[in-house]
């Protein structure tokens, strides 16, 4: 009887554990995860720029982006524009709740675009420009001193806060705490681990839309591509997520040959560019832009920097993946038009030294600011200038002090990157980058051609599709003429996902990254 019972006991236990296993297992498996090479540096919800996007998952801007490029209510259901473009009125989505259980608010959407006007140094064209914000129930109107035709788009970035939890927060740009933080999406934030590298975010107990598969979302970031890459590949993750750029392209067929993941592979506004000071001699000579343009080997671009997965792109700058896309001269390499056009323009190599001379005499010597980041991109182009005699001194220098030379025009060349976003901002196709009147981290704002301006205030002030094709078409032109900036190469961005799970779903604006693919993805049946 003795040895039954110890059987029964030992079958017990055997039982138990196995039911623990099981329920460690599903735990395991109910959480989403989600490699990325975006870090976030610090808790700020909306001072840290990655942090700043991932919150889009638990606090919903007013506007998102669908597959195909169209602007669709996230937060609002839909928007009124008077006629003259000034005055935008947002209807917010009813039953929508905050995870502490408070109703969302139309209160919470204006005290939020008020406080980025405000407060966040980007947002500073809504202090400069929002003259009044009135609040009938679920509707939220501003009215600007000037017209907004991009209003909603430029919506789809604002991530909607709860204004019973941020008014009393004296200045929340630089307001920090690891969570949790309330959110209205199908998540919220519910802890920032720099330690561990991730953020954590938890489903939503208030949330009324579609009820996600996953309790749990996991944003992991790693050092650099390769450990994402073997992350991604050794299964410990579900997917990759980078902002505005694609999963490396040294590793993609190394993932889809393990057999476990399939690809997004799309086209992408996303660019590298060369970006010049127009404010320096000889930068701000169009003819030495002109023979600069020639100078760069875009095929060797293409191939280094995407394997294959771009193209050269063309003087117009703007890539065929945005809608008003304009066929304009491609980009050539011709080290030889270089020399003429230099020489044609005054450039000479006097001394014969192997470096053209200035009108002032001096050897060509540019200053190249770059992030640490595109220390390879960099390498190249010094290489290139210097073959045809102009010198290059790269100085590569962290994204804070890239942000602060560069708004006080403290170079002469500088390598940066659009983002889809980026491209469509302000009066759409790249307007925002170049524009002297635009703030933000990642533009220029190098142009104050009255043409240019004049031009980008046209786009902003008419909705009439007629006149929008015709400037787009103007825009590019300008571009193709006037060299604000060098595209170096066009890319597709791809996006490997786990065959095991489905409903991915991407956007031209975000990716994966959205409420669509959070509320839909599931294990496959």
């Amino acid at each position: 009887m003795r040895s039954n019972r110890k059987i029964v006991i030992l079958i017990s236990i055997v039982s138990i554990l196995s039911l623990f296993c099981s329920i460690s297992v599903l735990a395991e498996e109910n959480t989403l995860r989600i490699s990325t090479t975006n870090e976030v540096k610090s808790p700020a919800f909306i001072g840290d720029y990655t942090l700043g996007l991932f919150n889009h998952i638990s606090n919903p801007p007013l506007m998102q982006m669908d597959q195909n490029g169209k602007l669709i209510g996230l937060l609002a259901d839909h928007y009124e524009v008077s006629s003259d473009n000034t005055q935008w009125t947002f209807y917010i989505k009813e039953n929508q709740f905050w995870s502490d259980g408070t109703p969302v608010t139309g209160d919470d959407v204006a005290f939020s675009i008020q406080m980025y006007g405000e407060s966040v140094p980007n947002a500073g064209w809504i202090g400069e420009t929002l003259t009044d914000t009135v609040v009938d129930g679920n509707k939220v109107t501003f009215t600007f001193n000037k017209p907004y035709t991009n209003l909603a788009l430029e919506f789809t970035s604002y991530s909607i806060l709860p204004k019973h939890i941020w008014e009393s927060i004296e200045n929340p740009n630089e307001y920090t705490s690891t969570g949790p933080y309330v959110g209205a999406g199908p998540f919220y934030l519910d802890n920032v681990d720099l330690n561990a590298g991730k953020v954590i975010f938890k489903r939503n107990p208030s949330w009324r839309g579609t009820s996600p598969a996953y309790d749990t979302v996991e944003i992991s970031w790693f050092k650099n591509e390769d450990a994402a890459a073997k992350a991604l590949e050794s299964g410990n993750m579900d997917t990759y997520w980078k902002y505005a750029s694609s999963y490396p392209y040294a590793a993609i067929d190394s993932i889809k040959s393990s057999g476990n993941f399939d690809v997004l592979e799309k086209p992408t506004s996303g660019m590298t560019f060369l970006g010049f000071n127009l404010k320096n001699e000889p930068l701000s000579d169009i003819s030495f832009r002109d023979a600069i343009s020639y100078a760069i080997n875009y095929q060797e671009m293409v191939n280094i920097a995407t394997l294959g997965y771009g193209k050269v792109p063309n003087r117009g700058f703007i890539p065929p993946a945005m809608d008003g896309y304009t066929s304009t001269p491609a980009m050539e390499y011709n080290p030889e038009t270089v020399k003429k056009k230099l020489e044609t323009a005054g450039f000479k190599d006097s001394d014969g030294n192997g470096i053209v001379e200035g009108k002032d005499g001096n050897d060509v010597i540019l200053d190249l600011l770059i992030r640490n980041a595109y220390s390879r991109e960099a390498e190249l182009l010094k290489e290139y200038l210097e073959k045809v005699g102009i010198g290059v001194e790269i100085r590569s220098v962290e994204d804070n002090t890239w942000f602060e030379l560069k708004d006080n025009f403290e170079y002469d060349l500088t390598l940066t990157r659009t983002t889809p976003w980026g491209m469509l901002m302000h009066a759409n196709w790249a307007t925002g980058y170049f524009d002297s009147r635009r703030t933000g981290q990642g533009v220029l704002h190098t142009v104050d051609d009255p043409v240019f301006l004049e031009l980008c205030d046209n786009i902003l002030s008419t909705t009439d599709q007629t006149l929008l094709s015709g400037y787009a078409q103007e825009v590019q032109n300008y571009y193709a003429d006037n060299l604000p900036g060098i595209p170096l190469y066009w890319k597709n961005d791809i996006t490997p996902y786990n065959k095991k799970i489905t409903g991915w779903y991407s956007n031209p604006l975000y990716g994966i990254m959205n409420e669509f693919t959070l509320t839909s993805v599931k294990p496959v049946a």
